[in-house]
């Protein structure tokens, strides 16, 4: 059975319906408190004092493994910095009992006053001893500049951070059978979390196996390793069992990572005809409490992108990442990309509003109009022909009337360094594994395609595998926008190095031939370029009793490259524009002043219920890339342009300006 058809039969494999003899479950003691000292810990299974280890941090954005006091422990030790954190774990035969136990273990606690704001966090103490401050991440992108403008403006903006919240949690079951340890794993990336678990436990690479389960959404979050994972792969070592942990998602919404969270501090320079002379500015990332996989990159990957398509030929910006006693930091969907184009297009807003231009008009007369390198080092080609293409087929001069917002925006996918596959023909199907695999995407419609048009195998002689790193050599993940663009260019270069294979013993190639052979063939295929679209969205906001927000509609256009597969570029889109909406809308993590959790239920964390949905219209442009696909980035786009739309509109119909995400009632006041 394929492995779609299993899903909509209500058959997929997720890691709870994984079976296994005689497993123990674990359940984790977690810090009640934002910042304590930690005296004693008493009755625990594992704790601190046992595994005495720190996360290596592998994943979207990540460096390795980290011995700086900023980094993250596996269970906390000496001090708790966050709501949440791993203190200690339990184990049992039974899930419920394991839950039960974690009233049995006390934790001396002497609390400390914490820190939440992360503007307030540069000059508070040190959360951290060992570090002169909470500054992980501080350095200046592009050049200094003193330029005379007619126009000079001043704003803070902010996203709020954002739980990941995807339909499965996080999960692992985790063996250690004959000197070596299996791991299955709700994951979008294998090779990540072997690679965390090796040098996290400093294990060598063959005694590590790591099979990606069904997996049930992931958007950023299960790009890495994460403490959980090595708690219950270092007590599957201890006690010769499988050990399985389901997270519950109360415990998602207080201890896994969280996206989003950034400030930017902007000022846009500007001439009285709107022509945008430079922006400077300041961005914080609030990193919560530890430094690890994306806390210290994001700020300057956001300040990279800050013209996006627009020719500005000045630019100069401080980009921080900041401790906090917050949950850590991490990816969702977007990863710095979605902040960018809110910083960005917020400023062009106020312009437009400043000179009371046309938001279209301000926008086109800052286009490029030939291919452009920003003053921080981002390439695009040249935006304004998109640009007018797509205010056309979005429809925006008849929206206007109903007072509509624009959003525009560059997508820059994480493509690097490229992506690993493995074609094997056996017993006359073909077998292929990609190094990225779907967590929800449906990858299975553009691999079966391009098989199909390069090999001309049919999908039932066609075998989908999942990632397994026993089975396949090398690969990155799915994250970034990358997997159509690199994953399906790795499959075509495959297939096309197979064909060569069939030509060569044969003299020349069939489907038939391929087939009746013995192939097997494995390679990374590399790529360090930049292939970089355009993506545009109209949105149509509206306000209804207590000031409630709507989404109301919202309207996409994107050069996706080549849409390998429409159906499903269509439900990305549409899935992405909702997500987009909820940031809008009402969906983030808050905390109080005491770093106490205010969404500690997914009924308060402003998730987007099915009514509320907007309308979605998608267009679609299909400029073709340079790879052997042909295909451009797109996954994370309907994030980056839906809420500025929807927050231009909603400025329309109120006449109030946004200047954060999400929006509240208050706001509004």
């Amino acid at each position: 059975m394929e492995r779609l058809e299993r899903f909509v039969r209500g058959m997929g494999q997720y890691v709870d319906d994984i079976k296994v003899d005689k497993p123990l479950y674990m359940a984790v003691v977690r810090s009640p408190y934002a910042r304590a000292r930690i005296n004693a810990v008493k009755g625990a299974m594992l704790s601190g004092n046992e595994l005495n280890a720190s996360l290596a941090s592998v994943g979207e954005g990540a460096g390795g493994a980290s011995a700086n006091p900023a980094a993250h422990p596996i269970l906390a030790r000496g001090y708790a910095n966050y709501v949440g954190q791993p203190v200690a774990a339990m184990f049992s035969d039974d899930r419920y009992k394991a839950e039960d136990l974690l009233e049995s273990v006390e934790v001396d606690y002497e609390l400390l006053k914490p820190v939440v704001s992360p503007e307030e966090a540069i000059s508070f103490e040190p959360i951290h001893s060992g570090m002169k401050s909470n500054v992980i991440s501080d350095k200046f992108v592009g050049n200094d500049f003193d330029i005379k403008a007619d126009i000079v403006l001043e704003d803070r903006l902010e996203n709020h951070r954002i739980a990941t919240n995807a339909i499965e949690t996080r999960g692992i079951l985790a063996d250690y059978t004959y000197g070596r340890l299996i791991v299955h794993v709700s994951t979008q990336s294998v090779f990540s979390i072997k690679r965390g678990l090796c040098g996290t436990l400093n294990l060598p690479e063959d005694k590590v196996r790591v099979i990606q389960a069904d997996t049930g959404g992931g958007f950023g979050l299960k790009g890495g390793l994460q403490p959980e994972h090595v708690i219950a792969a270092y007590a599957a070592m201890k006690y010769k069992r499988p050990v399985k942990w389901i997270e519950t998602r109360m415990e998602h919404l207080m201890a896994a990572n969280q996206g989003r969270g950034a400030i930017g501090k902007m000022k846009l320079y500007a001439n009285r005809s709107g022509r945008i002379l430079g922006i400077k500015g300041t961005i914080i990332v609030d990193a919560g409490a530890y430094a690890e996989g994306l806390s210290g990159f994001a700020p300057g990957f956001i300040a990279h992108q800050l013209t996006e398509q627009y020719a500005i030929e000045n630019g100069y910006v401080r980009a921080m990442s900041v401790l906090t006693n917050k949950a850590p930091y991490g990816p969702y969907r977007g990863a710095g990309r979605p902040e960018a184009a809110f910083f960005m297009e917020r400023m062009v807003d106020m312009l437009a509003d400043e000179l009371h231009m046309d938001d279209a008009e301000i926008r086109l007369l800052n286009a490029a109009e030939k291919p452009f390198t920003s003053p921080f080092g981002m390439h695009i080609d040249a935006s304004k022909p998109f640009m007018e293409k797509a205010l056309k087929l979005l429809g925006y001069s008849g929206a206007k009337k109903r007072k509509a917002g624009l959003g525009f925006f560059v997508l820059v996918p994480g493509a690097a360094p490229g992506e690993g596959v493995r074609l094997q023909v056996k017993g006359g199907k073909l077998h292929v594994w990609l190094g990225s695999n779907q967590h929800g995407q449906g990858h299975d419609f553009f691999i079966k395609k391009l098989v199909k048009e390069e090999l001309g195998v049919s999908d039932k002689d066609l075998m989908i595998e999942v990632p397994d790193t026993d089975l396949i050599k090398s690969g990155i993940g799915t994250w970034g926008s990358r997997s159509a663009m690199v994953g399906g260019s790795a499959l075509v270069d495959a297939a096309r190095h197979v064909k060569e294979q069939v030509k060569a013993k044969n003299g020349k190639y069939s489907q038939k031939l391929l087939l009746e052979g013995d192939y097997d063939y494995s390679e990374f295929y590399k790529f360090d370029g930049e292939i970089n679209s355009f993506g545009a969205n109209l949105a149509i906001a509206g306000v209804g009793p207590a000031n409630g927000i709507r989404a109301l509609e919202v309207r996409a256009c994107y050069d996706v490259g080549r849409a390998l597969s429409k159906e499903m570029v269509k439900a990305q889109i549409e899935g992405g524009i909702i997500q987009g909406a909820g940031q809008f809308m009402g969906e983030e993590i808050a905390y109080n002043e005491d770093g106490q959790l205010l969404t500690s239920s997914i009924s308060n964390a402003g998730v987007v219920r099915a009514t509320k949905a907007p309308k979605c219209v998608v267009k679609i442009l299909e400029t073709h890339s340079t790879l052997p696909d042909k295909a451009r980035g797109l996954g994370e786009a309907p994030t980056i342009g839906t809420p500025i739309a929807l927050v231009r509109s909603l400025e329309h119909k109120t006449g109030k300006r946004i200047k954060t995400t999400p929006v509240r009632p208050e706001d509004l006041l």
